[in-house]
């Protein structure tokens, strides 16, 4: 007589997607057309320019925190999410970048083109 023993087990594979899967990091916002200086101001804020786009009647002027603004006329742009965690507290910031090998970067400041929309609205 043989005795036949079979156990089975029930495992459950659960897929947990990350945030920065669910979301575009990387968004095409128009050729480089030129930009302007706009200085510290009179509080002592950081250097920013406006940079203007062919896409300005979409996103408007793109303020950066730069004071020259080394983008090539007729360059593609591209604004970069990117998921910063040094710590306790997690944020995205974001950036304005061409598609060049060499690329030049710059970080977005908060407010856009004269205070009236978010960085966040990038998104």
């Amino acid at each position: 007589m043989t005795i036949l023993t079979i156990s089975c087990v029930a495992t459950e594979k659960t897929v947990v997607l990350k945030d920065d899967e669910l979301f575009v990091i990387k968004k095409y916002v128009g050729n480089f057309i030129g930009y302007r200086y706009t200085g510290p101001g009179d509080y002592g804020w950081p250097n920013t320019v406006l940079i203007k786009t062919t896409q300005d009647s979409v996103y408007g002027k793109i303020s950066a925190y730069c004071s020259v603004c080394e983008f090539i006329p007729g360059e593609k742009l591209y604004i970069r999410r990117v998921y910063q965690s040094p710590g306790a507290y997690s944020y995205w910031t974001y950036n304005i970048e061409n598609d060049k090998e060499n690329t030049v970067s710059y970080k977005l400041s908060e407010f856009q083109e004269g205070n009236r929309a978010l960085a966040q609205s990038f998104r």
